[in-house]
């Protein structure tokens, strides 16, 4: 479904992403760890679009981002770390918007599809409300029914936890399971060891813009030669590879 081919980004001169290689199967939850500085953002925005690689190449559901980025971008739901929202629409006024970016404002179902993610989210009472009046929880869940309005293929989604009560947070972890097992591909950064050892069936580690490590909780026990949690495993693995000086990953 994703497939990340030599992806690199270059800042003047720094190797942000350095010949990142992944592939991630239909209907996996995959997270992307790593300390901050690592080249998640990076690699996350330009998986989106809104980064344009320095190298390499993004193929999503069979289309290259580069050569068609339509079609990549119609399988797709973006879920940014600081989403963008238009605050004087009402939620429902927006999600309509949302709708009509990617096309499917027409279809008979649209009406069912918004009330089916407003009830998913908790956010059916608040509908008609100015976003401007909402919380910031109820900010990034608005964000998150608008990423699935379209049904995509693949969800790319950048710290999902930030903002979101333990309630809320809970809501996300099984909507995420939800979806891969309807077939979706979450693709998820997140500083959450939690989050990923609950929810990713496959775990990606980078540092310093490379993948240091890859592979099921169990693959990553065994390279990391340890048996313990998976924020154990994630300092043994980064221990010495060159980010000493970044905040490591929370646990909670």
């Amino acid at each position: 479904m994703i497939k990340l081919i030599n992806l690199t980004k270059t800042f003047r001169g720094l190797r942000a992403v350095d010949g990142i290689n992944l592939e991630v199967k239909e209907g996996v939850c995959f997270g992307f760890l790593g300390p901050n500085g690592a080249g998640k953002t990076t690699t996350i925005k330009m998986m989106a679009g809104v980064l344009k690689p320095t190298e390499g190449r993004i193929i999503i559901n069979g289309s290259d981002l580069a050569k068609d980025p339509s079609a990549a971008k119609r399988c797709v739901g973006f879920i940014p770390d600081r989403p963008f929202l238009y605050e004087k629409l009402s939620g429902l006024e927006f999600l309509h918007f949302i709708a009509g970016l990617y096309g499917v404002d027409n279809l008979p179902s649209l009406g069912r599809r918004i009330s089916e993610l407003l009830e998913l989210f908790e956010l059916s009472h608040w509908q008609e409300e100015l976003i401007e009046s909402y919380s910031h929880g109820m900010k990034q869940r608005l964000v998150m029914c608008s990423a699935l309005i379209h049904r995509p293929k693949a969800l790319i989604v950048d710290e999902p936890m930030v903002g979101l009560d333990p309630k809320a947070a809970r809501l996300v972890k099984d909507i995420f399971r939800e979806q891969a097992s309807q077939g979706t591909t979450v693709f998820m950064s997140t500083h959450s060891l939690e989050m990923a050892e609950e929810v990713c069936e496959e775990i990606a580690i980078i540092q310093a813009g490379q993948i240091i490590a890859k592979g099921t909780g169990e693959e990553l026990r065994h390279q990391a030669g340890s048996d313990g949690n998976l924020e154990h495993i994630f300092l043994r693995l980064t221990e010495g590879k060159g980010l000493a000086h970044e905040r490591p990953l929370s646990s909670h």
